[in-house]
């Protein structure tokens, strides 16, 4: 399916689902734009000249660049709905950051509004309010009266922050001792206790052992279920899929598509790996080598073929599908056999698959002509991602009659596949005890 008609579906469905909650809406997000300037000095004199403008009044919102400008965000526009769970996901530099920041109130837009029902608790930055002077006692006292709580509010619920944070008798401690850990985990004690309306949460989960990380997801399903909405940034698409009812995927500011979580993380995943990577499309042709350069056996052909032996464009985890590799044998071979070595495109370059018909049975004597070997899968195993197979021909075990380095495929999946590293083939039995 083209990637314009399934990014118009995503925002339609997107669009549909905000109409009919509307009354649920809590933040929304209209036409923000926010622009800066690469240049230090010019920014100076930018920055002077529109604080100039607000205090006179004349300031009004351009859509037009100034020498050295570039948009950071350009007319993003969502909504964010009571005990939604918003995943955002982008590259390095797509805008995540300074759209928290815009909706948070720590920078002003140069065009659009935020709108906001209730109250927000940024958790923008693992040290954001913390004075590294102060202890971690007075630090809970400024950071959650900043936020918005009396100090009646703070004294009621001051143990509760000091137990979720774990710090023990550091709290009488200045908070410059502390690891980054501890002043994660009191960061987010601090917000969560606020019982905020809306919380930000940019990359904050990705500080602190794999106990506190569950203890803060198990908290935010207890605040969602109470009504509390919240905006997750992360790079880990598995934690997105994991807290995330929802997600929407920023590029060089621009809101490019918003659905469910798997969807969204699959479309980010794709533009990320692929980047100028060339998939192949159905079959990949080799063109026939002279007969001074074949070896004897040449591939000709390899492509991805399903049941029905038609050739597809990519492969889906769980689904049967076949490996197809087509050779020319310009005489008879005995004990002919096909390798492939696969790895993940944007992984650490390890071997995700190797096979070879050699270890496996998989020899086979060939006469004079055109033939295919075909790799029988009865379950694609493979997460979805993008993946690159080195291929060759050989006899026996050391004789390799042709190579194809680079064979690139992409492996997609559906909900089951969300959360997975592999496709576990399996049933469902009921058995009665």
């Amino acid at each position: 399916m083209d990637r314009s008609v399934i990014v118009k579906a995503l925002n339609q469905n997107e669009q549909k689902q905000t109409l009919t909650r509307a009354d649920d809406v809590v933040l929304s997000v209209n036409g923000v734009s926010k622009k800066f300037c690469r240049d230090l000095k010019r920014s100076l004199l930018y920055g002077v000249q529109d604080i100039t403008a607000d205090l006179v009044g004349l300031r009004r919102e351009s859509d037009r660049l100034r020498p050295k400008e570039f948009w950071a965000l350009q007319n993003v526009s969502f909504q964010l709905r009571r005990g939604e769970a918003l995943g955002l996901v982008g590259k390095n530099g797509s805008g995540k950051s300074t759209l928290l920041r815009v909706i948070a109130g720590l920078i002003k837009p140069d065009a659009g509004s935020v709108d906001v029902c209730g109250r927000i608790a940024p958790l923008i930055a693992l040290s954001a309010g913390f004075n590294p002077i102060l202890t971690g006692r007075e630090n809970i006292y400024a950071n959650m009266s900043i936020l918005g709580l009396s100090q009646k509010e703070i004294d009621e619920r001051f143990d509760q922050v000091v137990e979720f944070a774990e710090i023990g008798d550091a709290i009488d401690a200045p908070v410059q001792t502390y690891s980054s850990g501890m002043t994660a985990r009191l960061g987010f004690a601090c917000a969560i206790h606020t019982e905020p309306d809306i919380l930000l949460i940019d990359e904050v989960l990705a500080v602190g052992d794999a106990k506190f990380r569950s203890k803060c997801t198990r908290k935010l399903a207890e605040l969602r279920a109470k009504g509390t909405s919240f905006i997750f940034v992360s790079h880990n698409s598995m934690a997105i899929m994991a807290v995330s009812t929802s997600a929407i995927y920023l590029q060089k500011g621009k809101l490019i598509a918003g659905g469910t979580p798997d969807k969204i993380v699959e479309m980010y995943e794709e533009d990320l790996f692929l980047g100028n990577t060339k998939v192949i499309q159905g079959k990949m042709t080799i063109p026939e080598k002279s007969p001074s350069n074949s070896s004897g056996v040449d591939i000709t052909s390899i492509c991805l073929k399903n049941l029905e032996s038609n050739t597809i464009d990519s492969l889906t985890s769980g689904e049967s599908a076949s490996f197809c590799v087509g050779f020319k044998a310009h005489r008879s071979f005995s004990a002919v056999s096909l390798r492939i070595e696969v790895r993940e495109v944007g992984g650490e370059n390890n071997t995700i698959l190797f096979l070879s018909g050699w270890l496996e049975q998989g020899v086979f004597d060939i006469s004079t002509g055109n033939h295919e070997i075909q790799i029988q899968m009865p379950y694609v195993c493979f997460k979805p991602g993008v993946y690159v197979a080195s291929v060759n021909l050989r006899k026996d075990s050391s004789y390799i009659f042709d190579t194809v380095e680079s064979f690139t495929f992409v492996v997609r999946g559906d909900s089951k596949m969300s959360r997975c590293s592999f496709y576990q083939p399996h049933s469902w039995k009921l058995v009665t005890l």
